[in-house]
């Protein structure tokens, strides 16, 4: 599998300016879209739209497919009429202009989604219907799953639902608190039906841009969703579906105790004996939103952290073997070629660097990674192989100006200054990208901060941290201009990626 030389953008949805407090899938997107085909770019890269859960991580949703109702436009609602430019105006708030307030939206969206679903006639509901039989695999589950827990049982967790045959999933108690929340399970398929809706249109004006999209899997879901309720056999799980054993990483780059997720850990043995059904599931419901797919963490497919649930931290673990191409082989037989890219960076060992060459994915590198002096880093644009994706930063990382004017030591500073050949803080953004688009990868990527040279105050996500900043920057308006995007048409099309 080749990717031809090109070139894109990372932001996150949540990230794009917007009137009301968060980046969604209406005009700003479509600006967004614009803008980067006016950039000569081929992508753009977003994190995993799914419905987000505790921290408002979009790696720890509530479901493995359902979409996050956070990114529903509402001025889109507006033109569908199922709300009123009133009644938007009057449930905003004011939101800070660089930031999403998580906290606000949850106040102030479920009325106005509340209200839109009041105005559903007969031919709307007949699109639900079809969209529910279409997706009868995961959504009555999610959608069950997720009123169960805000308007029964009060946000807790699976494993502490006071109702155990709810719990366990005993057929007639299903049935019974199926027929009791009936109007309000089907409130959530609607919010489902119109994600959906407002995403494909989305994604079809990307392509007739000739913008293609390239979405995340996390490699993991949360301990508290949909996916670990309906099917706990896959995973490691304790009498009462809590986690038994949960994922992580030892001590690294981000943090000197490891990073714990949280996340419980998959029984691969079980998903061998299914032939890998669920991920099958899962990858095809991905490749029908996206044009290519990136794998997170792919290095836990060849082995994986696990550690003991309830640990203070990530450092006592164990290594235990993944599913290696026995997965991919599954996969492939299943949905045929697929284009997705690995996420390998982290612990690399010799068996992970063979799974991904088994594989044929392009792996990663990262530029700011790369700022050692007198080590000859593969992170460095010289050294990239051609297939690979290649990144300025990432949504993980610090931006480019953050880490060497704030991160480098001062010789890392001064060789950096040197390989980016520049002297100029303001400039170390386009330095970066001129480096990466120069490079031999068939991708480069920048992210949005990057794009603007921004600093520590744009930084995305702090790896092993919850809550602070996390998630929340958000670009202003103002700053996707067209002389932004000339320069970054022109550096394109200098070194023929568009």
């Amino acid at each position: 599998m080749m990717f031809s030389r090109s070139s894109g953008v990372l932001a996150h949805v949540t990230s794009l300016p917007s009137p009301h407090g968060v980046g969604t899938m209406g005009k700003t997107a479509y600006d967004l879209v614009d803008f980067l085909a006016d950039a000569r770019q081929t992508y753009w890269q977003v994190l995993p739209l799914g419905h987000t859960g505790f921290g408002d991580s979009p790696y720890q949703c509530f479901s493995a497919a359902a979409g996050n109702p956070y990114l529903i436009d509402l001025d889109l609602l507006v033109e569908d009429g199922l709300l009123t430019a009133a009644e938007v105006k009057a449930g905003d708030f004011q939101a800070p202009p660089d930031a999403v307030d998580f906290e606000q939206l949850a106040d102030t969206r479920w009325p106005l989604f509340r209200a839109a679903y009041a105005r559903v006639d007969e031919t709307l509901r007949g699109k639900i219907a079809a969209f529910t039989e279409a997706n009868a695999a995961w959504l009555p589950d999610y959608a069950l799953f997720m009123t169960l827990k805000e308007e029964k049982y009060h946000d807790m967790p699976v494993y502490m639902w006071p109702d155990k045959a709810v719990r366990d999933r005993q057929p007639e108690a299903l049935a019974r608190v199926t027929d009791e929340l009936r109007d309000e399970i089907d409130f959530r398929i609607f919010l489902q039906y119109i994600f959906f809706s407002q995403w494909k249109a989305l994604r079809a004006y990307a392509n007739e841009k000739g913008i293609q999209i390239i979405g995340d899997i996390p490699i993991y879901v949360s301990a508290d969703s949909s996916d670990v309720w309906t099917h706990p056999e896959l995973f490691q799980l304790k009498a009462d579906r809590s986690p038994k054993l949960v994922a992580g990483v030892p001590p690294d780059y981000y943090s000197a105790t490891g990073q714990l997720w949280g996340n419980p850990v998959y029984d691969w043995d079980a998903h061998r004996a299914e032939n890998f059904a669920w991920w099958i599931w899962r990858m095809q419901s991905n490749m029908a939103l996206f044009d290519v797919v990136r794998l997170d963490h792919f290095r836990g497919f060849e082995s994986f952290w696990e550690v003991k649930a309830g640990s203070e931290n990530a450092i006592k673990g164990k290594w235990r073997k993944g599913p290696g191409m026995e997965l991919f082989h599954a996969l492939e037989n299943a949905l045929g070629p697929m284009r997705l890219i690995a996420e390998d960076l982290g612990v690399m060992t010799d068996e992970v660097r063979h799974l991904l060459a088994d594989s044929g994915l392009p792996g990663m590198r990262v530029l700011i990674f790369g700022f050692t002096p007198g080590y000859d880093n593969e992170h460095l644009p010289h050294n990239y192989a051609p297939h690979s994706i290649v990144y300025t930063s990432t949504h993980d990382s610090q931006t480019v100006c953050e880490q060497i004017m704030d991160i480098c030591t001062e010789p890392e500073k001064l060789f950096a200054y040197r390989y980016l050949r520049t002297s100029h803080a303001e400039a170390m953004g386009w330095s970066a990208i001129k480096s990466v688009w120069a490079s031999p990868a068939h991708i480069a990527m920048t992210t949005l901060q990057d794009l603007l040279s921004l600093g520590a105050d744009a930084r995305m996500n702090t790896p092993a941290t919850i809550g602070g900043s996390n998630w929340r920057w958000r670009v202003r308006k103002e700053a996707l201009n067209p002389t932004v995007s000339a320069m970054l048409a022109e550096i394109t099309q200098t070194y023929l990626r568009g």
